[in-house]
């Protein structure tokens, strides 16, 4: 018989992944929006909400470069 290989470009984990990292830069955008100080000048809006954000970026990152050893 012949070998039926998955024809996605991610595997299961990649995209367990890249789901995260989107959840991830939702709440840190929304983070950001929480800040009370005029302008977002405050620690949410400065310093906490885009740490997250780029921890989310970062994640999309690895979830893309990532080598799924079920796709073998």
């Amino acid at each position: 018989m012949e070998d039926k290989k998955n024809n996605l470009a991610f595997g299961k984990k990649n995209y367990i992944l890249m789901l995260v990292g989107i959840v991830a830069l939702a709440i840190g955008f929304f983070i950001m929006t929480l800040d009370t100080e005029p302008y977002g000048l405050g620690f949410l809006g400065i310093t906490l909400g885009p740490l997250v954000v780029l921890a989310g970026f970062a994640l999309e990152f690895f979830a893309i470069m990532a080598k799924d050893k079920t796709q073998e």
